[in-house]
């Protein structure tokens, strides 16, 4: 289903389906966008502040945009963000963790300067498999009404 403005009420939540974290996934990102010792070397590691290989934040981030694109809410112009705000990491990302998203709807707002498009404002939760948060943060997403369909 398709979801316009309109049809988001705060309180609502959509859920994503899984993704399992592997070792590889881990030092592949880490290569190409956050070349540290411990998101690259198990050895290492071991002796970091994280006592472990651990996940890039930025790839908890990466992975959490697959979640929601993959979730059950769907825009029509697809997750077009404006920002994000209080981004938080709440605990390291190992392999082997299966994450899944919560987006939860905060509210709703036809904009003044473009009628028939709006923000709505989310918050998601990216949890492990005990359902502990990994990593939080609000966003605004632009979402047309159902009369300015894309």
């Amino acid at each position: 289903m398709i979801h316009y403005l309109e049809d988001l009420k705060p309180g609502q939540v959509f859920t994503s389906p899984s993704y399992t974290v592997t070792v590889e996934d881990i030092k592949s990102f880490a290569a190409n966008w956050d070349p540290q010792y411990f998101h690259l070397d198990e050895e290492q590691a071991k002796s970091s502040f994280f006592e472990g290989l651990a996940a890039s934040g930025w790839h908890t981030a990466a992975a959490t945009m697959r979640l929601i694109v993959t979730s059950d809410l769907h825009l029509p112009l697809g997750v077009i963000g404006s920002g994000l705000d209080s981004l938080k990491w709440h605990r390291p990302v190992r392999p082997g963790d299966v994450l899944t998203a919560e987006i939860e709807v905060l509210e709703t707002r036809e904009m003044r300067s473009k009628p028939g498009l709006g923000l709505a404002r989310f918050r998601v939760v990216t949890l492990d498999a005990g359902r502990q948060p990994v990593q939080t943060f609000e966003t605004n997403l632009l979402v047309p009404t159902s009369g300015q369909a894309a």
